[in-house]
């Protein structure tokens, strides 16, 4: 027996609970299973809409929720991992087609783990999750087109958040003077604790505005979409580099050409749920060996399972800052 979020709907009945599952009742996988005793998980803004049913996120019922997990292989039948390997798992589906680690076990494909580094406990690795791993391949993107060190002001908006919160801390960490985009502008003294230099108010991003407008951002992390980075682009400088991972704000993008074919501007499409695995062996490098531990602690709050439910409605409502570890054994 094992516990885990199990979210289920009858009908039009949704429910998402604490439930005792079966070891049984793990779902089968095509190729190389691996069975893991999961030591941690997180609660991301997708895990977020599945647990609260905001958004048609879950795609095969009954689910057990959770898109990361971090833990111990109890067995396996894939040949790169052994019992007693601890290993981290990040997207591929997992709580949306395929049970997930909001759970104290998984069966999962042992082609979707990555080795935990030596550095990183699980409990650390689930405080990055999803969203810091987001937010390293963001950094890696604005690196590979050319972003160094002094070249300006780089813009995190949605810098409250688990993407917002790893970038600032990422990127300050390396180099870049950091501005951070938040509505909690109670949370300034949080954000400069993280990195930021400076902490601006997302309304002077979230409305309409001018194609192009003055130029300001040496590169950008955007993980708010709609008018947020259609603004962002505008006010990019010339032949600078956008990073969109995120649509809290819109999937929509009310922007115009002018930015791209008049000051050369990039925007870069970052993907972490199918990412290959050497870009996620090497986001998970740098992580392990970049990301300053103290940063990372006063960021992360740690829950129990059960608390798992009611801290989802709480990210959904805009009042969670940072990353939640989720002690699926506590």
């Amino acid at each position: 027996m094992f516990k885990a979020i199990y979210l289920t709907r009858d009908d039009d009945r949704f429910a998402a609970n604490v439930a005792e599952l079966q070891d049984e009742a793990l779902p089968t996988v095509d190729r190389g299973a691996v069975t893991v005793d999961v030591a941690h998980s997180t609660i991301n803004y997708k895990d977020g809409l599945a647990i609260t049913d905001r958004s048609p996120v879950v795609r095969k019922w009954p689910m057990v929720a959770g898109i990361d997990g971090a833990g111990v292989v109890a067995s396996s039948e894939h040949p790169a991992f052994s019992r007693g390997d601890r290993i981290i798992l990040n997207g591929y589906g997992v709580g949306e087609t395929h049970w997930g680690c909001l759970a104290q076990r998984a069966r999962l494909s042992g082609d979707w783990l990555v080795p935990c580094p030596d550095a990183l406990s699980t409990a650390d690795a689930m405080a990055i999750g999803t969203a810091g791993y987001t937010a390293m391949l963001c950094v890696l993107a604005l690196e590979r087109a050319g972003l160094e060190p002094g070249a300006g002001e780089v813009l995190v908006t949605g810098a409250s958040g688990g993407v917002g919160s790893v970038a600032i801390a990422l990127l300050s960490d390396l180099g870049h003077r950091v501005v951070a985009s938040t509505g909690s502008l109670d949370e300034e003294s949080y954000l400069k604790e993280l990195g930021a230099c400076d902490v601006i108010d997302r309304s002077t991003l979230s409305s309409a505005g001018r194609p192009l407008q003055k130029e300001r951002w040496a590169a950008a992390i955007d993980s708010v979409g709609s008018h947020t980075l259609a603004n962002v682009c505008a006010q990019m400088r010339y032949g600078a580099s956008v990073a969109a991972c995120g649509l809290a704000q819109g999937m929509d993008l009310p922007a115009s050409v002018a930015p791209f074919i008049l000051r050369g501007v990039t925007l870069l499409g970052i993907d972490s749920v199918m990412a290959p695995q050497t870009r996620r062996r090497e986001a998970w490098a740098r992580l392990a060996s970049g990301l300053e531990r103290s940063k990372l602690q006063a960021m992360t709050r740690t829950i129990t399972l059960a608390d798992a439910i009611p801290a989802a409605a709480e990210l959904m409502a805009g009042r969670v800052r940072g990353r939640i570890v989720v002690d699926v054994d506590a």
